[in-house]
């Protein structure tokens, strides 16, 4: 089975062939910079799913692959404040694209408002940590639940999610 993953982020990716890895023996999974189509830092859970599902759909329409998964973070504003958020969606051609979405966490004002300003998250978040590349690892949600979840553990449960709903539909 072929599948493009529209991303080369290491945690996107880790999660992708942890749940994918135990459906079938033979995968080629090939990561692709595909677009998101939104903005940076995507500011709801409309915009993030759009990404997700854009990213999907462009590793299906230009690649000949069997599945296209598209993975994207981002935040939404609630009335008790910032909130990290996760879309995930798998495409296959002539077929409905599917849709998940993951766990949410309250960001510390400190970091939202960062945000709220017009910064992305990756770099607030390696700014804050004195780091580089908190997103190819823990993520803020590791982060900020002191590795009891991470990024790639977060975006997992979304895949599972995803090819839970792929198996019920084929």
């Amino acid at each position: 089975m072929k599948i493009a993953v529209g991303s080369k982020n290491k945690a996107k990716l880790k999660a992708v062939e942890t749940v994918l890895q135990t459906l079938e023996n033979e995968l080629d999974i090939a990561p692709i910079d595909a677009p998101s189509n939104v903005s940076g830092m995507p500011f709801s859970d409309e915009e993030t799913m759009k990404g997700a599902m854009n990213r999907a759909e462009f590793c299906v329409r230009h690649h000949n692959v069997d599945l296209g998964i598209g993975l994207e973070g981002g935040v939404t504003e609630t009335p008790a404040g910032l909130f990290l958020i996760n879309w995930g969606a798998l495409a296959v051609k002539d077929q409905a694209t599917l849709v998940a979405g993951g766990a949410r966490i309250k960001l510390p004002e400190e970091i939202a408002t960062r945000l709220r300003s017009g910064e992305e998250l990756g770099p607030v978040m390696d700014d804050f940590c004195q780091r580089e590349n908190i997103r190819h690892g823990e993520g803020a949600i590791g982060v900020f639940t002191n590795g009891m979840v991470t990024r790639d553990l977060m975006f997992t449960h979304i895949m599972k999610l995803l090819v839970g709903q792929y198996q019920y539909r084929s």
